[in-house]
């Protein structure tokens, strides 16, 4: 089965086969296999995925235009840490609005 089309493999660490073997935990996977997951795991798949690329914020290239604007936001912090919103907030708002 190919997915839109893509057959690639992915190597992805700690991800075991279809086949459930445990040797086989450094095996590819198709993209195939990754929607054939049910979406819970695909969500927790991407969650590991998305904490290994936070794990080394080194590796990601940035532009002037956003270091500039990353220094910006964080100088306007440091002038005045209680003018934002605390993430709490903004994820309730967020969510309360996508329920109406």
């Amino acid at each position: 089965m190919e997915a839109r089309g893509i057959s690639r493999a992915l190597i992805i660490p700690g991800i075991m086969s279809h086949t459930g073997n445990e040797e086989d935990r450094m095996s590819k996977i198709s993209l195939a296999d990754v929607i054939a997951l049910p979406i819970e795991e695909r969500i927790l798949l991407v969650e590991d995925i998305w904490d290994s690329i936070a794990a080394v914020p080194g590796a990601i290239p940035l532009t002037e235009e956003q270091r500039t604007e990353l220094d910006r936001r964080l100088t306007a912090y440091h002038q005045n840490p209680q003018e934002g919103t605390p993430w709490d907030v903004v994820k309730n708002r967020v969510r309360s609005r996508r329920l109406d």
